[in-house]
């Protein structure tokens, strides 16, 4: 009897690796390498669809909204070893993802692989051995609820995006994009700048103050609270329009001198009034979610949200973590005893409740897994435990994950706080009456149970007012009617801050809690406002460019329902409800589009567009002089007529903006600085002896820079008229296209107002000959590049220690250079290294320094390292692995000009099965 092969596909080159130690033999583990097809391009229809109602999104919307599915020339490979493994399998299991992702990609292997064999839907939370076990005990049918939800998610993206997308071509500038989650996430980054603009910043003063029981005794900080039985104003107190709300007292910098005066003086009486002590409870955070890991990632290990996802990735395919894509905080059963057991082990029995803690999370939403990210298995391995066997980010996530599982099953910390109220006076101040008496506060906590403070604290994100914790500050033993002196006082002044810029962690934050997009798509959210120009990162602040203010204003006004937070949150709750079958794919997509009694529809919304006046909607004006523009090549700045002081004729004069300065920073005041600013006129340094051209120093766009133009002609007049003597006009020759003229930066050291011409002839006669290689031949030239000065030798390059060793180093100095290896100080902190063959390629194995970033290369194929791995971390194993999801993914191919040579209808989905 022949052997039974059965045929397991997931979604990764990683995780078939480590299922298939698992399974073992009469099971072969593919990977579909993520999605096998997806949506046409309209333009790469075939001919006779193009036309018809399918032309303009590959979306049939006349006719059930039918998508046209095709596999992409990257996948066709993949496909084809998948049907080739499936030939000879007589079942098939789809273990991909349980989620809606995951779920529409087996529905699309099953409708591409057409398979003959009884096929089983295999679902699980974690790599392990018991886990797979398991899973392949209780597989079920594929839901076609979920898929319904994704592909709904993926039209309706298609159709927002292909219907608003060109009207920002044409209003705003091409290449940009719009789309249903990106808009209102690009919203809210610049509607925080908005704030940022509009905020009036307000000056108060206080007193930084330390008080002691005694002269030689312990200090301890106390707030200044109320001053003549008024209440004393913070931050707080103040709103956005710099105006003091309620009845607090603000104290200005001669009040708070004169009182700080006063507080010195040593008789003055300072007294205990109260003393109240609370018990003091915290609980611990819960397990982690998508959302919460990718916060807590950002706030203690600097994560970016997509580094976060992709770090978790690798944990999970290699079995150290459970899923990384859920909004739920609960643990299985297993989960919390493994938890508890290692609490009890590690910290103390005393430091596990009675009872287990159970965590259930908000959402509602069908789409992702049913349990927190948490370490994998019955029994956790702790990091000491993985210290050799995970390295750099992936040790310090799994590290982060373990402690937040772990603690969220420990008993609360408590304590005691101590709240204390004193009193300072009868004092004489300046101005006042009669004699006043200040009064302070002080509050500390006492920690006696630490609890789950012993393994983990959570991280936390600015605070507006400052986020200094006076609870943790350490109180002596006071009673009340005890006398205190002042140690220290100074009169402090502050000014209030503006609302803080959202930072990758805050922004997830604000995106969950509005019900926004969905935490597997945070990432990639954050990512796409980035990668369009819409937003820059500044440490981790994000903050929005100029474009992205006329973006979003274009859609408030002319598509105001589309990026309301509310509608965008009612969109995910609709693809819950249908992912939940409690709501028609076709029937949703109909009222979306074609509109419903209540909502005009995108398509009405299209129609009824009118005029868009471009001008005003690249417009922003600062007040009535001066007027930003968003033009196509960059924001400038526009001065009414007259209002100019460098104003020659009719034409308004532009004024660059500094690309370094932050929409909040460009304040009227701040423009009329610029306005003001003395005219940077193109100098003539001198003329070229060489060629006679003018040489000029300029300062563009992208910095200072010197150039070459040819002189204007002579005028030559009459010797005894004085005429000008025109020359006979001649017949124009065909015109041949100009010479471009020379052009070089500036050196950092340069200045624009010094240079002279030696220097800028220098400077344009780059790359400089530095002398030929002995050896080879070959001409060594220095040069200034994108990334810097340095050498070049045929197709072999070095870097220089500065821009200004372009013009000093000679040919011994450079051929010293090459003699060293090309990354001499990275080989010494082992960041280039060499492993063993390849098992596939039989080729050594070696990790370089390449022009985007680290890669690793087996000389035939090259796999970049992501972006945040610690290159010193990289092993064989973790090398060998990047390479075969390299070759899995397969070579990139541009999008083929050409039409198909075959012509095929297009594919239908069949309809969804009932389900029992």
């Amino acid at each position: 009897m022949p052997a039974t092969k059965k045929l397991v596909i997931v979604e990764s080159p990683a995780k078939a690796k480590t299922i298939a130690q698992y399974l073992g033999d009469g099971y072969e583990v593919q990977a579909s390498v993520g999605h096998i097809r997806d949506l046409i391009e309209p333009k790469n229809l075939p001919a006779d669809l193009k036309k018809g109602s399918l032309g303009k999104f590959s979306v049939d919307v006349d006719n059930g909204f039918e998508p046209y599915y095709v596999v992409s020339d990257q996948k066709k490979k993949t496909v084809t070893e998948l049907k080739r493994a499936l030939k000879g399998a007589d079942e098939l299991f789809l273990a991909t993802d349980e989620d809606r992702e995951g779920e529409a990609i087996a529905w699309h292997l099953l409708q591409e692989l057409k398979p003959k064999v009884p096929v089983k839907r295999m679902v699980f939370h974690e790599i392990t051995k018991d886990a797979i076990q398991h899973a392949l005990g209780n597989t079920r049918e594929l839901d076609t609820a979920l898929v319904d939800a994704q592909e709904t998610r993926r039209i309706l993206d298609r159709l927002y995006g292909y219907e608003i997308s060109p009207v920002l071509w044409r209003k705003v500038g091409p290449g940009l994009s719009a789309g249903r989650v990106q808009s209102a996430a690009t919203r809210l980054v610049v509607d925080r700048e908005r704030e940022r603009l509009a905020f009036v910043s307000a000056e108060y003063w206080d007193l930084a103050t330390l008080l002691a029981p005694g002269a030689d005794a312990a200090t301890f900080a106390a707030r200044l609270s109320r001053l003549g039985g008024k209440r004393v104003a913070s931050g707080r107190d103040f709103g956005d329009d710099g105006a003091l709300k309620g009845d607090a007292v603000a104290l200005d910098q001669a009040g708070a001198t004169a009182l700080a005066e006063a507080l010195r003086a040593s008789d003055v009486p300072v007294t205990v009034t109260s003393v109240e002590s609370k018990p003091y409870t915290r609980r611990p955070a819960a397990p982690f979610t998508t959302s919460t890991l990718q916060q807590e990632a950002a706030r203690k290990l600097r994560f970016s949200a997509k580094q976060t996802m992709s770090v978790a990735q690798s944990l999970y395919e290699n079995g150290f973590i459970t899923y990384m894509r859920t909004d739920s905080p609960s643990l299985s059963q297993q989960a919390t005893n493994a938890a508890r057991t290692q609490a009890a082990k590690l910290y103390g029995a005393e430091t596990v409740p009675e009872k287990p803690r159970v965590y259930t999370g908000k959402s509602k939403n069908a789409q992702e897994a049913h349990e927190a990210i948490r370490p994998s298995g019955d029994v956790f391995r702790t990091p000491a435990q993985l210290e050799g066997t995970l390295r750099g980010n992936d040790w310090k996530l799994y590290d982060l994950i373990w402690k937040r599982t772990v603690a969220s099953q420990m008993a609360d910390a408590k304590g005691s706080t101590a709240s204390v109220a004193i009193t300072a006076g009868p004092l004489s101040l300046p101005g006042a009456d009669a004699p006043q008496t200040a009064e302070f506060s002080a509050s500390g906590t006492v920690i006696t149970f630490r609890g789950f403070l012993s393994a983990y604290e959570e991280g936390r994100d600015e605070e507006r007012h400052g986020s200094a914790d006076e609870k943790d500050a350490k109180l002596p033993p006071l009673t009340e009617g005890q006398s205190l002196v002042v140690a220290e006082v100074e009169a402090k002044g502050h000014e209030t801050s503006p609302p803080p810029r959202y930072t990758e962690a805050s922004i997830v934050k604000t995106l969950e809690e509005l019900g926004i997009g969905r935490p597997s798509t945070y990432a990639s959210i954050i990512s796409t406002i980035i990668d369009r120009g819409y937003v820059t990162p500044r440490g981790t602040a994000l903050v929005p460019n100029w474009i992205a203010f006329s973006v979003v204003r274009l859609l408030e006004e002319f598509f105001h329902d589309l990026v309301e937070y509310s509608f965008t949150a009612e969109m995910e709750d609709d693809l819950d409800r249908i992912a939940g079958g409690d709501a028609d794919r076709v029937e949703w997509l109909k009222g979306f589009y074609f509109g419903r009694e209540s909502h005009q529809g995108l398509r009405g919304v299209i129609d009824n567009l009118g005029e868009i006046d471009a001008r005003e909607i690249n417009s922003i004006p600062l007040d009535d002089e001066i007027t930003l523009r968003i033009g196509k090549y960059g924001p400038y700045l526009e001065v009414a007529p007259g209002a100019d002081p460098h104003q020659t004729g009719d034409t308004a004069r532009r004024i660059n903006i500094p690309q370094d300065l932050a929409p909040d920073e460009l304040t009227a005041a701040k423009a009329h600085e610029l306005v003001e600013a003395p005219v940077q006129t193109d100098r003539v340094i001198g003329i070229n002896p060489v060629s006679g051209k003018q040489v000029l120093a300029k300062d563009g766009r992208f910095g200072p820079y010197v150039t070459e133009a040819a002189p204007e002609p002579e005028v030559q007049a009459d010797a005894a008229t004085g005429e000008v003597v025109e020359e006979p006009k001649k017949k124009p020759a065909k015109k041949a296209a100009a010479p471009k003229e020379r052009t070089a930066s500036l050196f950092k050291s340069m200045d624009l107002a010094t240079i002279d011409l030696d220097t800028a002839l220098a400077l344009l006669d780059l790359p400089r000959v530095v002398g030929t290689d002995p050896e080879s031949g070959a001409e060594i030239t220095a040069q200034n590049g994108r990334y810097g000065a340095y050498l070049k030798k045929g197709t072999d390059t070095r870097s220089l220690d500065g821009e200004d060793q372009i013009f000093d180093i000679d040919l011994a100095g450079a051929l010293e250079k090459f003699a060293a290896p090309k990354y001499g100080g990275r080989a010494a902190s082992s960041a280039l290294k060499e492993f063993e063959a390849d098992p596939v390629s039989g080729k050594p194995i070696k990790v370089k320094d390449g022009r985007f970033g680290p890669y690793v290369t087996d000389g035939t194929t090259n796999a970049t390292i992501p972006r945040g791995e610690d290159v010193e971390a990289v092993d064989f194993d973790r090398a060998v692995q990047l390479l075969a999801d390299k070759r899995a993914k397969g070579p990139a191919k541009k999008p083929a000009a050409k039409k198909p040579a075959a012509k095929k209808p297009a594919t239908r989905k069949p309809a969804p099965k009932k389900k029992a």
